[in-house]
């Protein structure tokens, strides 16, 4: 039965839709401002400071509750953290059991004295390495929110990432030491616990003061507001810095739009810089000794060409300077900066540094989520090292991407891969994840190439970034750009290769005469995944032609490619279909052989069917 509404419900139901449209057309985020003042004792490793978080929701939705992480809990023994390493069947060297090994004095501690709300008490509990917050009101949406913090901690021995005293004997890595709201976006909030993987955080603008002994020497993120009272070869040139009355000093950075912060300081610490022309000043921060002068002292200008060539292909880096610490345990990324290991020969100093370089473009400014999509990260990343080491390091004679295309071979003949779309910290092997969101997810991302073109490939890169950055892309948002730019359908490609193990194999099972003048080659979907195919027909007299099946589910097709070899013929594939058949107008004796891919970017687990010499076969005859 239809019943008539009064003007006024109706109007409140038409503003309700309005506001609904709105918000699923707007993409909201929640905006941080973080104002910090800490005080590091380097006798006894630990800090006191005080936070003032100004919050914005940004969201359709009122918040009760937040979450702050508490990452240096992490470091104590029966820690979620631990009791993981421990138990996992293939535990990560760097950890092992070192975290249930700590003694106090070693151990990380992270604790929240007070917390207030716009003046009034918040109540809080720890849970290790998740501060749960009951607001004293709600926030509403659009408001925002000022917290006000004071906190303490103990700076771990370095284990994983953060911590002091590392392996090279850097005293602090100060990665996630700080307590940080947790993010919240369309998905709710994302209070994960630290288990050892990695990170997601608001965009926002941090204000930090770090008062420490004078004689330490800082790097990180962040532009150094004071550096002409600090020195250290950051005032600017000509002047003379005072010398510091006490026996500390208080380091002052602000970094704007970034979603986390870090540091690290060494009083042995060199400083090089170099001011790149139309592009950030570069720090590089290291102990100089006999197994870091050489090499480091070639690391600048390989950073600077690898900004410049990111820059220039990728998006331009929107910051005015970028860091190279040495410090952690191996390579890790972090807004404007990096901590790698130092001790290392030339191509492995400059391959780490260009890999967390690269995180810059897509952990630091697109923000995509590393805990719940590790994959995109790190896939990016890794296909984008290949790229950019071919470009300022070494030429590669081979397809740059083979090692990523082999390790990702050896995982899915393995037994125990999983989808992409697994929870970094939720995958049963470290010898899954690793393969799985490096290798695989750089094959996703060469494959696109392959699939759409690569000129499509290479505009739709540049129109992810103009349109996604400091807006946290997911995966979905990635085909829609890809879509978009190619004017394909592409969400069966995220189906099979990232929400699912099935592989792809596709062989050439024969070719035959048809005719006088004519032949038929025979092709078959063996794997459980579709994929399109260039097949290349090679002829006796060495010139090779390419036919072009694609997907009738990609409803389109890519451009001719160049560099390949001329297209002569199209011939769409059901998907459904596991055998079909090309005729093509010239007899077999013409034919030397039938090639799926030779580019190689078609990821097909068995090669050995790929290619068919008809000559092998006519010679039996």
């Amino acid at each position: 039965m239809i019943k008539r509404l009064g003007s006024s419900v109706f109007l409140w139901i038409v503003a309700g839709a309005f506001t609904i449209a709105m918000a699923q057309k707007d993409r909201w985020q929640q905006k941080v401002k973080y104002e910090m003042d800490v005080n590091m004792d380097v006798e006894s490793n630990t800090f006191k400071g005080t936070q003032k978080l100004h919050y914005t929701n940004n969201s359709p939705d009122t918040l009760f509750r937040a979450f702050y992480h508490l990452y240096f809990n992490a470091f104590q023994p029966n820690t979620m953290m631990d009791v993981r390493s421990r138990t996992i069947a293939d535990p990560d060297r760097r950890v092992g059991d070192r975290i249930y090994n700590l003694k106090p004095e070693e151990y990380g501690i992270l604790k929240v004295n007070s917390l207030t709300m716009e003046g009034k008490a918040a109540s809080i509990e720890h849970e290790e390495t998740i501060l749960e917050v009951d607001l004293p009101r709600p926030i509403m949406p659009g408001e925002t929110v000022v917290f006000d913090m004071e906190f303490e901690g103990q700076v771990p021995l370095q284990i994983r990432r953060s911590g002091r005293d590392n392996a090279e004997g850097i005293r602090y890595s100060m990665a996630q030491w700080y307590p940080k709201m947790a993010a919240y976006d369309m998905r709710g909030w994302h209070a994960n616990p630290y288990i050892g993987r990695e990170f997601y955080g608001n965009f926002g603008d941090f204000d930090v003061k770090i008062t420490i002994d004078k004689n330490y020497i800082l790097g990180g993120t962040g532009y150094l507001k004071n550096a002409n009272e600090i020195g250290h070869g950051y005032q600017d040139e000509g002047v003379t810095v005072p010398q510091p009355t006490g026996n500390t000093l208080t380091w002052h950075f602000y970094a704007p739009d970034v979603h986390d912060f870090m540091w690290a300081a060494d009083p042995k610490f060199t400083h090089d810089k170099y001011q790149m022309e139309d592009g950030p000043m570069v720090h590089l921060l290291y102990v100089k000794n006999e197994k870091t002068e050489e090499n480091w002292g070639k690391l600048m200008s390989y950073t600077v060409d690898a900004i410049r060539f990111m820059s220039e292909n990728f998006g331009e880096y929107p910051y005015d300077q970028f860091s190279v610490i040495q410090g952690g345990d191996g390579g890790m990324e972090y807004p404007m900066s990096t901590l790698i290991t130092g001790h290392r020969n030339i191509r492995s100093l400059v391959g780490v540094t260009v890999h967390e370089l690269i995180h810059s473009w897509y952990y630091g400014v697109l923000g995509f989520n590393e805990s719940s999509e590790p994959w995109l990260d790190e896939g990016f990343t890794t296909w984008g090292t290949n790229v950019v080491m071919d470009a300022v390091f070494e030429k590669s004679e081979n397809f740059i991407q083979d090692g990523n295309y082999r390790s990702y071979f050896r995982l899915a003949s393995a037994g125990y891969e999983e989808p992409l779309t697994t929870h970094g910290d939720h995958y049963n092997l470290n010898s899954a994840y690793g393969p799985g969101t490096y290798s695989k997810g750089a094959v996703f991302v060469e494959q696109l190439s392959y699939i759409m073109g690569r000129k499509n490939f290479d505009r739709a890169m540049k129109r992810l970034w103009d349109e996604y950055k400091f807006k946290h892309p997911n995966g979905n948002d990635v085909i829609r750009v890809m879509e978009k730019t190619s004017g394909l359908e592409l969400d069966w490609y995220y189906d099979y290769f990232i929400a699912s193990t099935k592989t792809i194999d596709y062989g050439v099972k024969g070719v035959e005469a048809d005719g006088e003048n004519s032949s038929k080659i025979m092709l078959e979907r063996i794997g459980l995944m579709p994929m399109p195919l260039d097949v290349v027909v090679t002829y006796q007299d060495g010139s090779q032609e390419t036919i072009y099946m694609p997907l009738v589910i990609m409803r389109g097709e890519k451009p001719e490619e160049e560099g390949h070899p001329k297209r002569v013929k199209t011939q769409k594939w059901p998907w459904t279909n596991l055998s079909t058949e090309v005729k093509i107008d010239r007899p077999i004796s013409d034919i030397k052989s039938v090639e799926i891919d030779p580019s190689q970017r078609l990821a097909d687990i068995n090669r050995s069917n790929n290619k068919y010499e008809v000559t092998i076969q006519m010679d039996k005859k």
